[in-house]
């Protein structure tokens, strides 16, 4: 498959006034021409920073770009400048906001919302554009568009608001769609139809998506391959299956543990990861992860593991991989995906 993104070394921090946050710490992959690939990890890991640095979201100041690249086509985007910008936000590169609520403008009719993009590039006359809006809207299951049209967001129920947001994501026919916890807002029926559609519409226009979420029923449902971030960095990747079958750091580990499974009881505790995150204020020089792993030794806390590979696909920075390190089988390797579904 042809590679569409490319990022690689990536480091993006905060100016803030306790100090500089190191919110993404070397980051590295890319995205396949029509995959869906999934970025997952607790709060505060760095997974909707990277998200957003791939379309320049993040407000600069106060965030900036320590290093690395991001290589879209052969662009750089981490050195493009405004105007070039706008003609890949929105464009090339859609973005679904996690909460759909905040994310329209109140002010203005769904029509007019869905045609801002149409007016950016100036290919349609105003006819043409509420053709397209129209079609667009159908496209993402909404009924009786012409009404839709000329509604406000607060005339609509949550999930239309995120159909309505898709849509907008769609107008552009970009190659990449960024997805940011789509379905955080919506209760699970609503949920389980937005990810249908997603996957629809994958398939038919084979775009590229990158799905950002702490669900992991999400990443069984709909990703091809799996990031796994911890502490502004890239902890473990594979596919779908090596995450779930053939889990390789501790961490991915704990995740897939605090998980129910069909063999869990009514009455049972799940089992949480106990800590917390690393202060990225001051990240530690060793393993994020060190100071929460019961396997934890003591290289763990003073150097950063090397990205170990397992097969060509699945990698994960963990000393447990090291060929001198004691011999560890982690739990939950027997969570099953369709478990996970459920």
């Amino acid at each position: 498959m042809e590679k569409i993104l490319e990022v690689n070394d990536l480091s993006y921090s905060f100016c803030t006034y306790g100090g500089v946050v190191r919110a993404v710490r070397g980051v590295s992959f890319d995205i396949n021409e029509g995959e869906i690939v999934g970025i997952v990890g607790e709060s505060g890991c760095g997974k909707s920073v990277t998200a957003q640095c791939l379309i320049r979201l993040n407000p600069e100041p106060p965030g900036f770009f320590e290093s690395g690249s991001i290589s879209y086509k052969g662009s750089d985007i981490t050195k493009m400048t405004d105007k070039e910008m706008r003609k890949i936000r929105g464009v090339e590169i859609g973005f679904i906001f996690q909460d759909p609520m905040t994310s329209l403008n109140p002010t203005m009719k769904i029509g007019k919302q869905i045609e801002e993009i149409f007016v950016q590039r100036n290919l349609y006359s105003k006819k043409e554009m509420k053709s397209k809006a129209l079609e667009i809207l159908k496209m993402v299951g909404i009924s009786d568009g012409e009404r839709r049209y000329n509604q406000y967001p607060h005339e609509l129920s949550g999930g239309m608001k995120q159909r309505v947001m898709i849509a907008i994501a769609l107008v552009g026919n970009p190659g990449i769609i960024i997805a940011d916890e789509p379905t955080t807002s919506l209760d699970v029926t609503i949920e389980a139809q937005i990810l249908d559609l997603l996957k629809d519409l994958q398939k038919k226009l084979k775009t590229s998506i990158i799905l950002i979420t702490h669900d992991l029923g999400v990443i069984a449902k709909m990703c091809d391959r799996v990031l796994v971030m911890y502490g502004g960095k890239i902890v473990e990747r594979g596919t779908v299956d090596d995450i779930f079958y053939n889990t390789r750091h501790p961490y991915t580990s704990g995740l897939l543990c605090s998980i129910a499974s069909l063999e869990t009881e009514k009455d049972e505790e799940l089992e949480p990861i106990e800590g917390t995150p690393p202060d990225l204020f001051s990240p530690p020089p060793g393993c994020p992860f060190a100071a929460r792993c019961e396997y934890a030794m003591e290289v763990c806390y003073e150097t950063m593991p090397s990205e170990y590979t397992v097969t060509d696909e699945h990698k994960t920075m963990c000393w447990l991989q090291h060929e001198h390190a004691p011999e560890v089988v982690l739990p939950c390797k027997k969570q099953q995906k369709s478990e996970v579904l459920l």
